[in-house]
Parts: structure tokens; C-alpha cells; sequence
């Protein structure tokens, strides 16, 4: 199968980029014809704002340049990852053009919120999920903190909302959640074109050991993120037991400067030190409060045997099995949290069940066979209904 598989870049390097580089990785493992069209976003920084906002309703060199890509190259599946602000819903329409037929992973809210996280002021927020056009966002400039960037990707949504392309120029959505999927069709996609398949680690880990004793968060340190129950549940859990922060962001300034004991931060590391650290470490610990799509951190916490902590919140509540290979608290809980992480630091053999539960369920649910065979399924029968119309 010949796959085009697109993708634009974030200037911080973050789970989506990963998720396309395993996605791309996998597939050529399995001998498919990948051809990659990548875009970054450090190249903004060299454009006018008004080519910008251009770009971002409809790059016309994008346009041109897929539609090139998918009729010179024969491609039978057009597969997006990101594509704001410079790929563009025009690679949508250029690709079926050209006569591919369109995946579209959603990573994010955008489509249904254009700050993408539906969190607003230090809590969740869905007031502009399932209106025609999103005001609310540009009032409270939620998109990077501006007015005039939130309006930019609001009139972006509804204009290709009027113009069809998300419901006539997309084939397939791909969410990595059942809890993403409830929010999106909340925000008008349509039903039968939202399917759930699980973000995936390629290539697998070898599980480590726990070895280390510590708790690890790793993860961008932002509001929505937990980091402020993170930090004041270590006021209460105090030096039993060490934790070790991965991550940089706007809260690093609050982190560094919180003295709590037992508290180390690392800022940030390679992904090969990220994984040696997970592999080491008694748990990792996810506190969201806002709702994840996903929950890469966790599922590569499983994939190294390690329990994780989590709040009940989003796909979190999907990827922890509670009592199994993890446990779950009330979002915004520091008791919660600092009772969860006594509890485990104090039961070795759940702590050791819970780890061969975890590796299990990764190998079953968020590994290279079950990603390969999900997005087979998918990619076959759009092949056969593009191939059938167009016959």
C-alpha cells in the first residue's frame, strides 16, 4: 500500500510528533511505500501575519504540493496528523483531488475548541464545543493567550465547517480515545467517519525493574498538566518517597523555586533518558485536570511495567485500570494523590503485580500489533470505497 503520511511539526517537540514518527516507522516495517510530507512550524517566524492567516485558511502551495505528491507517487491513503497553522485543510481537498482517500488523526480538540484543551482559568471549559462558531474563545484569547490568534483558528474551523471539507473532504477521523471521540461529535463531526484507535510505542521498551524507588512526572509543566497538586501533594508525602520532575514549560519557575522536600527537577531530557528514568522508577505519575486525548506518558510508563497514578479525567480513566495496573484520584486531589502514592510505596506486592499487569496490558491494547492491525482495518476499507467509486 502506497501511504502519504503528513505531518506539521511543533516548534516544542511533543506526543503528537512522536506519535507520527512511530506511525511512520511501523508501517515501513511492514514494507508499505511511505511517502512523508512534513512541514515545521520554526518557519513561521518568517512570515507576515497576514501570510500567516493565510496559510492557515488555505496554503496554495500546500495545495499544489500534495496534490503533486498523491498523483505522481499513485497514493492510495492520505493520512494527516497536525496541519495547523501551514499544511492547511487545503491538503484535504488536494488529496482527494488527486484521488486518495483521507485519514485524519485528531490529536487534540481543535475542532471543537481552538485553545485544543478544553481548559480555561485553572479548570475545564467546553463553551465553545458544539457552536457553529467558537466567540467564546476569542474573548478569552485561548489559542497561545491572544485574541487575535483565537479568532484566526475559530474562522478557520467554521469556515471549512461551511465550506464542507470536514465532513465531505475527510474519510476517516481517527481519535485515540473513546473519551475524544464523545467531545468531537459533541462538536458536529459526523459519526460514522469518528473512529477510536489507540496511540502506540514503536519500537516496544524492554520493561525495566522499579528499581530506582522514586515517582517520576514527565510532561510539560503547564496548569493543565497538575502541576500544582503535584507539588502540593509532595508537601504531604514529604521525603518518603523521592520525585523526580521531567519537563519544562510556563510553571518551571514555580517548580524550581518550590524547595519541597524530596522533589528533583530534571528539566528537560532526550526520550533515551526519559525511558531509563520510567524503567527505574516505583511509578509514574500523571495528575491532569484537564481532558487528555490521550495519555502518551502513561501508556509508556505500561510499556516499561510501571504502575501509573492518574487522574480520572479523559482518556486517563481509559488507559489505568484501577487496582490493576494503576490507580486513579479525583483531578485536582493532593490528598487523593499523596494517599495513592503512600499506598503503592507501601505494598510491594501489589506494586509487583501491578507491574506485570501494566506490561501485559500495553503488549495487548498499545503495542505494534494491536496499532498495525487497527490502522490496517481502517486504511483497507477506504482503499476499497475510493478504489469502488472511483471504478
Amino acid at each position: 500500500m502506497r501511504i502519504l503520511l503528513a505531518h506539521n511539526y511543533y516548534q516544542q517537540p511533543g506526543g503528537e510528533d512522536r506519535v507520527f514518527e512511530a506511525e511512520c516507522a511501523l508501517l515501513e516495517s511492514r514494507g508499505h511505500e511511505v511517502v512523508r510530507f512534513v512541514l515545521h512550524n520554526d518557519a513561521v517566524e518568517g512570515l507576515s501575519a497576514a501570510r500567516l492567516v493565510a496559510h492557515t485558511f488555505w496554503n496554495r502551495a500546500t495545495y499544489r504540493a500534495v496534490y503533486d505528491l498523491v498523483s505522481r507517487r499513485r497514493i492510495q491513503i492520505a493520512h494527516f496528523h497536525n496541519t495547523l497553522p501551514l499544511i492547511s485543510p487545503a491538503a484535504f481537498h488536494a488529496a482527494r483531488a488527486a484521488g486518495a482517500a483521507v485519514v485524519h488523526t485528531l490529536h487534540n480538540y481543535r475542532l471543537a475548541c481552538p485553545g485544543a484543551t478544553l481548559f480555561r482559568a485553572g479548570r475545564t471549559c467546553d463553551a465553545c464545543v458544539g457552536r457553529s462558531f467558537a466567540w467564546p474563545a476569542i474573548i478569552h484569547g485561548c489559542y497561545r493567550g491572544s485574541r487575535g490568534a483565537s479568532g484566526v483558528v475559530a474562522f478557520m474551523v467554521a469556515l471549512h465547517r461551511a465550506l464542507g471539507t470536514w465532513r465531505r473532504f475527510v474519510d476517516a477521523y481517527i481519535t485515540p480515545s473513546q473519551a475524544a471521540r464523545r467531545v468531537l461529535l459533541r462538536g458536529g463531526l459526523p459519526p460514522a467517519k469518528v473512529l477510536v484507535r489507540a496511540n502506540f510505542i514503536y519500537p516496544s521498551p524492554s520493561p525495566g525493574d522499579g528499581s530506582g524507588g522514586y515517582a517520576l512526572f514527565v510532561g510539560r509543566l503547564s496548569a493543565e498538566k497538575g502541576i500544582r497538586t503535584l507539588l502540593d501533594a509532595w508537601r504531604i508525602v514529604g521525603s518518603d518517597v523521592s520525585l523526580k520532575i521531567v519537563g519544562d514549560g510556563p510553571l518551571a519557575e514555580l517548580v524550581h523555586s518550590a524547595a519541597v522536600p524530596g522533589v528533583e527537577w530534571l528539566g528537560r531530557q532526550p526520550p533515551q533518558a526519559v525511558g531509563q528514568l520510567m524503567s527505574r522508577a516505583a511509578v509514574v505519575v500523571v495528575p491532569s485536570v484537564c481532558q487528555e486525548t490521550f495519555g502518551m506518558t502513561a501508556v509508556e510508563s505500561l510499556a516499561r511495567g510501571t504502575p501509573v497514578i492518574a487522574s480520572r479525567i479523559g482518556a486517563l480513566a481509559e488507559i489505568v485500570d484501577h487496582g490493576r495496573t494503576g490507580l486513579l484520584v479525583e483531578p485536582g486531589s493532593a490528598e487523593g494523590l499523596a494517599a495513592a502514592v503512600r499506598r503503592l510505596a507501601s505494598d510491594a506486592r501489589t506494586s509487583a503485580a501491578m507491574r506485570t499487569a501494566a506490561r501485559g496490558v500495553f503488549e495487548a491494547a498499545y503495542g505494534p500489533e494491536p496499532a498495525y492491525a487497527g490502522i490496517m482495518k481502517i486504511y483497507g476499507r477506504l482503499a476499497a470505497e475510493r478504489s469502488a467509486y472511483k471504478s
